[in-house]
């Protein structure tokens, strides 16, 4: 018996050390929890229940300058259902209603269908079932009152899933310009962030700061907000006010979209900016989708570098009367429209050539062979001077815009000799193997308009917080004067001649004045390829006080309908001057010289005294447009008062009512 109870032992110790050596583990393993891991376990554990959350900032609105918005944040709302949560009482009582009203808001299934799905949902224990994606606050808020919904997320079973969108309340004009700051996901899905326009550009006002806040995990995985000190509350974007003008946007937004289509086109651009200030008022982008379809592709406006054509010539021009070696009289022998350089040679257009004309008319009429001609006969012998004296004129140089993504110029340079031939310098004189983004040939133009004082582009005006100004953007001024007043002088009058009686005399009109110059650009040549072409007109309006200059560009339009720039692009910078002058009255006075209205004084006086003898009762004004009517009823001897551009939609004094004198009328323009 005792030797059983020795070996019985003997096999317990063993047992009995195992269980101590257990125990000092555990011992050892919660003093490391609690003195080494504590603060790490504790941590792990507060933030399975309690969590830091981000709130986010309200992202700043962007604003055209007549106050109207581009850009704004706006609630949207995912509603879902979790089927298994609803108890079966209230899911039997309220499912046929709640149907219905699915059926009545949103009208993709019968009410009997949506029952059936709703049904077959809770079968399969569907706890995350979408009902309805972006809807707006009014109708969350109706959806959310809906049978068996209204009892809320544990009875109802209703989840709710916020989020903020950007939407632009003019659609798709100018998309490109107000651009987007948004991440994007690759096809492996790892995410990249997306810069694009002012949204992009202007990103850190627009932002704003997310705050933080501290919610306590309950039921359901659901998180509570606890509000405490510990709470940092979001700081709302800044607002951006743009220089872009609503109403020019849309005039040349559709002006552009109507000649793309007119000339089958793959794409083009227009840009209006404002003479003295260099504002952009309206700069559009359309290209065509493989559905013939026009949208916002692409910003060619700043982006595009491409040979200008002919609208490069005013710049060879005003080298060459800066340094006195031409004078606008002299008379260049164009001969048949031919010159050889080389083993080149150099066409016009006009068949048959234009013979001897003046070195103003070689603008007028656009000949190939008469700038070739001033140019290479002044400068052959040092072509140096001829690119010196562009790259005076910035045309090398990159505006530096706010927007990203500025087109790199090129200007060909005599000391490269790789790039420089015996034929560069009488090419480059018409725009061919030079390169530049309408942008930057705009800024050119708006100098001439602006009495030589170049300016750069602006897009922002200001920056705002809650209506307080933060930062103001002033125009910045690139070079005050570019070139003498005589040869503005002269460049203005050959370029109105070029609308008057020269290549864009089809889009003159004698009730204003505007000066500017075609361009005919062929792509692809010399390599064996189609020949294409780019359209181009840039100028300004109206040329005796200039207020905006414009560039139209059109790439490859149809040849079998038009090509050349007066047909192509011209039209758009005449309908855009059009619109301007007959929708808004207080633009006619800087259309009309002095001796038009000494014409028009008369012509008005004995109009007053006509229509005063023949109204006694307030006329009917409806469906004319603006700037007549306003003229009109002022006539009459009434004071007008009007908002909106356009044609008249409504008159506060009724038609047939007797006429008082100094009363006040107000009109609705649409």
């Amino acid at each position: 018996m005792p030797v059983e109870k020795s070996n019985i032992l003997k096999k317990l110790y063993p047992i009995a050390g195992l269980m101590l050596l257990f125990a000092f583990l555990i011992i050892y393993k919660l003093v490391v929890i609690s003195l080494v891991d504590g603060d790490k376990y504790k941590k792990d554990a507060e933030e399975r229940i309690v969590k830091k959350f981000d709130i986010t900032a309200n992202r700043g609105n962007v604003y055209a300058n007549d106050g109207n918005l581009l850009a704004t944040s706006v609630s949207k709302f995912d509603v879902r259902m979790d089927l298994v949560t609803i108890p079966a009482k209230y899911f039997n009582k309220y499912v046929k209603d709640l149907s219905k009203e699915l059926s009545k808001m949103f009208g993709n299934k019968s009410a009997s269908e949506y029952e059936l799905w709703l049904r077959k949902a809770r079968k399969h224990k569907n706890r995350y079932l979408l009902i309805a994606k972006n809807l707006s606050y009014n109708e969350y808020q109706r959806v959310k009152k809906f049978p068996l919904f209204k009892l809320g997320p544990y009875k109802g079973g209703i989840i709710t899933e916020k989020r903020l969108v950007r939407e632009r309340p003019i659609g798709k004009i100018a998309e490109r310009t107000i651009g987007w700051d948004e991440k994007r996901f690759d096809a492996n899905g790892k995410p990249y962030p997306v810069h694009v326009g002012i949204e992009g550009n202007f990103r850190k006002y627009l932002r704003g700061k997310n705050g933080k806040q501290i919610k306590q995990k309950i039921a359901k995985g659901q998180w509570k907000p606890i509000f405490d000190a510990q709470q940092i509350d979001p700081v709302d974007g800044q607002d951006i006010v743009t220089t872009i003008d609503t109403n020019i946007q849309d005039i040349a937004h559709h002006a552009l979209l109507e000649q793309l289509q007119k000339f089958e086109a793959e794409h083009g651009t227009v840009i209006v900016m404002e003479t003295k200030t260099g504002e952009i008022r309206a700069i559009s982008n359309l290209g065509r989708n493989k559905n013939g379809n026009y949208y916002e592709k692409l910003n060619y406006a700043i982006g595009e570098s491409h040979e200008p054509g002919s609208t490069f010539k005013v710049a060879s021009m005003v080298v060459a009367l800066e340094d006195k070696v031409i004078d606008t009289g002299k008379i260049i022998n164009t001969k048949d429209g031919k010159l050889r350089f080389y083993n080149r040679i150099v066409r016009d257009s006009h068949h048959g050539g234009l013979g001897k004309i003046s070195a103003a008319k070689v603008i007028e009429l656009s000949s190939n062979v008469g700038i070739s001609k001033i140019i290479t006969d002044a400068y052959g012998n040092n072509p140096q001077k001829f690119v010196t004296g562009i790259k005076n004129l910035h045309l090398g140089e990159k505006l530096n815009l706010p927007i990203k993504g500025e087109g790199k110029p090129y200007i060909p340079n005599p000391k490269d000799k790789k790039h420089w031939y015996g034929t560069t310098l009488p090419w480059m004189s018409f725009g061919y193997g030079v390169s530049l983004t309408p942008m930057q040939t705009l800024t050119f133009y708006n100098a001439l308009a602006n009495n030589g004082k170049m300016v750069k582009p602006l897009f922002v005006k200001e920056i705002k917080q809650h209506d307080k100004t933060i930062k103001k953007f002033k125009t910045e001024v690139i070079d005050n004067k570019i070139c003498s007043n005589r040869t503005i002088n002269q460049v203005t009058e050959m370029l109105k001649n070029v609308v008057k009686r020269g290549t864009a005399k089809n889009i003159y009109n004698p009730n204003y004045f505007l000066a500017g110059k075609t361009g005919t650009c062929q792509l692809n040549y010399g390599k064996g390829q189609e020949t294409q072409y780019i359209a181009s007109f840039a100028g300004y309006f109206p040329a005796d006080n200039p207020q905006y200059s414009c560039i139209v560009v059109i790439h490859k339009p149809n040849k079998k309908i038009g090509f050349y720039g007066n047909v192509v692009a011209a039209p758009v910078f005449q309908k855009i001057a059009q619109k301007l002058y007959t929708d808004n009255p207080k633009v006619e006075k800087i259309f009309t010289s002095k001796r038009q209205y000494a014409m028009l004084d008369k012509r008005y006086s004995d109009f007053n005294k006509k229509i005063q003898k023949q109204y006694n009762k307030v006329p009917n004004v409806k469906g004319m447009s603006g700037m007549d009517a306003v003229s009109f009823l002022e006539n009459l001897g009434l004071k007008v008062q009007f908002s909106g551009t356009g044609k008249v939609k409504s008159q506060s004094i009724k038609p047939g009512e007797k006429l008082q004198r100094g009363a006040i009328i107000k009109l609705q323009l649409i």
